[in-house]
């Protein structure tokens, strides 16, 4: 769907991502959503800094994100969970206040990229993104499904230095500019 041209000239270069599952009732070994972005991401060359799930809580998943943003290992921290309307999903709520930075067309394409998928079901997602310091933030939904459309159709290629005509990774010797 989306334009996936790559720099020949250019050589992969590895992050280190964290994975943050938001949910009141799985854990770490029934988290698919979480299992699977690990899986991805490995398997396209990155590295898995850590994984985690984490209670539907705001003070608890702004605490777990603040943690991993502050760690200088961590390039990108992908949550999955929270990011629906039921009364406990209060992912973006706990996120979006710490951004420095919104990214406003994450979320627009991941609805365009979703709705290929699950059709209008994908107005029931908040999935969000932006910058804390110069670390990238992705809220995206829990289900297998929106994490593979995540993955698969935009964070796959903008976290990879080798796509054109730009990506994320090409900005981030530059983040902490002022």
């Amino acid at each position: 769907m989306f334009k996936t041209d790559r720099f020949e000239d250019r050589s992969f270069k590895p992050l280190s991502i964290a994975v943050v599952a938001v949910s009141d009732t799985r854990t770490l070994e029934t988290d698919t959503g979480g299992a699977l972005l690990k899986s991805l991401l490995e398997a396209d060359g990155h590295t898995c800094h850590s994984r985690q799930v984490i209670r539907d809580d705001i003070q608890l998943i702004r605490q777990a994100v603040q943690t991993l943003v502050a760690d200088p290992a961590v390039d990108v921290v992908l949550t999955t969970g929270g990011t629906g309307f039921s009364g406990r999903d209060v992912t973006p709520e706990a996120i979006e206040p710490l951004f420095d930075k919104r990214m406003d067309g994450f979320s627009v394409l991941f609805h365009q990229y979703s709705a290929t998928t699950v059709g209008t079901s994908s107005l029931q997602s908040r999935a969000t993104a932006g910058l804390i310091g110069t670390t990238f933030v992705f809220c995206l939904p829990g289900s297998r499904g929106a994490c593979r459309d995540a993955w698969g159709g935009i964070l796959s290629h903008q976290l990879d230095y080798r796509h054109k005509p730009c990506n994320f990774v090409e900005l981030m010797p530059r983040l902490s500019e002022r």
